[in-house]
């Protein structure tokens, strides 16, 4: 079982940048992706970006070359440059694991980011 908690949310103007922090306890032996997610009121969950095991990352077309994944022991970041209006939304992360054909899929409480123009 792994338990997530972000945090660094907050408002910011236009340009401004954000580190958010997701910090994940538990058995995390397992994770081989460690995601981004952010919503909108009345919307989906979209993803924002990738970071696997191996250290590769990916990352959605609005937010490639701003925003940037990293890991730190079991705290995984989101590192948020030039943020514009559009990023304001709740963002989550996602852990997913395997063990034995085992699929675990994790998710945050979620950290709100608002952006003012």
């Amino acid at each position: 079982q792994v338990e997530l908690v972000e945090s660094g949310g907050g408002e910011v103007q236009a340009g401004g940048s954000l580190r958010l922090s997701c910090a994940a306890s538990g058995d995390t032996s397992a994770v081989y992706a460690m995601n981004w997610y952010r919503q909108t009121p009345g919307q989906g969950r979209d993803f924002v970006s990738s970071l696997g095991s191996d250290g590769s990352t990916a990352y959605a077309d609005d937010v490639e070359g701003r925003f940037t994944t990293s890991r730190g022991g079991n705290t995984l970041y989101l590192e948020m440059n030039n943020l514009k209006p559009e990023d304001t939304a709740k963002y989550f992360c996602r852990y997913k694991s395997r063990r034995n054909r085992v699929n675990g899929d994790y998710w945050g409480q979620g950290t709100q980011v608002n952006v003012s123009s």
